[in-house]
């Protein structure tokens, strides 16, 4: 057995543990992460730990070290099998465990895999992950006999998903992109009312027919084509691991994750008013106002799915979103992000606010806003980068929010200028009224990065 063991550095990131199979991260890791976390459990006096994975081909052999590692401190594995995180997230509260790991590579290339983790009552992330390098490093691990379970969830977790919704019949299209909700879905899709087609529900790591990321428009060219040919009312997609969502209206047009949130914050905001509802610092100011309107409490805050479940809870929302499309429900739900339990609530919205997502679309506010921009910068000097923007506005008198990074209010708009938590680059976003305003705000933030050395050269996601 291991007595110590180093992680590769590039591995051990804010939110979880990602990299390249056989490259950055592989079974010995996965054993290691499996005696840091069934230590981190042992020693808050707990023992029981859900284990999921997805569909990738890396992922049960990762799966298999991982719970030799939990079991060799003498934890009891419970061994959930293939599914999205949302089912394991579900198995931690339903089967009362100490913790969970998901085994999943999200919507990263094939060729990667990762750790997702958490407590049983609250995330696992940012300095937890780090000190999990540093007890490995050491090898300061409890030791044991554990044992290990397989427990089938998957009925008991679809039945859940619709436990008391209220959802009217309409005609969806789904596209679950051969990721981990394929078989979820399709179980979901008999019992929900009206005509529902799913495309790529078969789980393939190959993710043959398209990569799973919805918030990227080009993965929604099947879905679209989908909802124009039959003329469906609209359309839902999922990232390859189930715990983001994205939609289109009737048009084919893209409801973005900050106004899912403004849909799904009405009825919610009619059951409990005044209630804090929370966004990421890249929403509309759209959505924040939207909010206000319906006499509900605005919150921005940081991005990051562990940082938003840990405000949540901080300050008792019961709804709250990020633009890449996690969205968060207390309300009836557990505060965690699941991507089909999103999906039925937004039916359920849609239904209560006038039966049509189109319609509700066209209602929004039109704004013109950059998509996410993405410019090269090192691990070291991206926060200095950050922070020698924002002594230089507030020296200037801007008005600027310093929640995560700079987010600048303007007679044209906003803009923000962030360092990424998962990758070497800033990340920037603009919205305005009209498209010069959107011009000038562009030039505010290529100003801003020239002043700091930085090349002005975008990045793909």
């Amino acid at each position: 057995m291991m007595q110590n063991h180093d992680f590769h550095p590039t591995s051990l990131r804010e939110y979880d543990i990602r990299g390249i199979i056989g490259e950055t991260l592989g079974e010995q890791d996965a054993h290691a992460i499996g005696r840091g976390f069934g230590t981190v459990v042992r020693r808050a006096g707990g023992t029981k730990v859900c284990v999921g994975y997805d569909g990738r081909h890396s992922s049960p052999r990762l799966e298999r070290a991982l719970v030799e590692g939990l079991m060799a401190t003498g934890c009891e594995a419970i061994r959930i099998g293939l599914g999205s995180t949302g089912m394991l997230y579900f198995s931690v509260s339903e089967l009362g465990a100490d913790g969970g790991v998901m085994i999943t590579g999200s919507h990263n290339p094939p060729d990667y895999n990762g750790f997702k983790m958490l407590l049983k009552d609250r995330p696992f992330f940012g300095d937890d992950i780090r000190a999990l390098g540093v007890a490995a490093a050491a090898g300061d691990w409890e030791g044991g006999i554990g044992s290990e379970r397989r427990v089938r969830l998957l009925e008991r977790y679809v039945e859940r998903l619709q436990e008391g919704n209220r959802c009217r019949p309409f005609r969806i299209g789904w596209d679950a992109g051969n990721g981990a909700t394929g078989e979820a879905l399709e179980l979901l899709l008999k019992t929900l009312p009206g005509e529902h087609h799913a495309l790529f529900t078969k789980i393939d790591g190959d993710f043959p027919n398209h990569h799973p990321d919805p918030t990227v428009e080009a993965n929604l060219v099947d879905l679209r084509q989908l909802v124009a040919e039959l003329k469906l009312d609209f359309g839902i997609a999922f990232d390859g691991d189930g715990d983001r969502i994205g939609a289109i209206d009737g048009e084919g047009r893209v409801v973005w994750g900050d106004q899912l949130l403004a849909i799904l914050a009405e009825p919610v905001l009619k059951e409990l008013p005044g209630a804090t509802i929370i966004a990421d610092v890249k929403a509309s100011q759209a959505l924040y106002d939207r909010v206000a309107e319906l006499g509900g409490t605005p919150c921005m805050w940081k991005t990051g799915h562990s940082l938003i479940k840990a405000k949540m809870k901080e300050v008792g929302s019961p709804l709250a979103g990020e633009m890449s499309g996690h969205i968060f429900f207390k309300h009836r739900w557990y505060g965690f992000d699941d991507a089909l339990y999103a999906a039925v609530r937004l039916i359920e919205a849609v239904g209560e606010l006038g039966g049509s997502l189109t319609a509700l679309k066209s209602a929004m506010p039109p704004v013109f806003n950059t998509p996410e921009m993405r410019f090269p910068c090192s691990e070291e000097r991206k926060f200095e980068v950050v922070t020698e923007v924002l002594a230089r506005l507030k020296a200037a008198g801007a008005q600027v929010n310093d929640t995560d990074g700079a987010r600048v209010n303007t007679p044209d708009g906003w803009w923000l200028l962030r360092a990424s938590n998962t990758q070497d680059v800033l990340v920037a976003r603009a919205e305005a009224k009209d498209a010069g305003a959107l011009e000038r705000l562009k030039a505010e933030i290529d100003a801003q990065l020239a002043l700091s050395g930085v090349a002005r050269v975008e990045v793909s996601h």
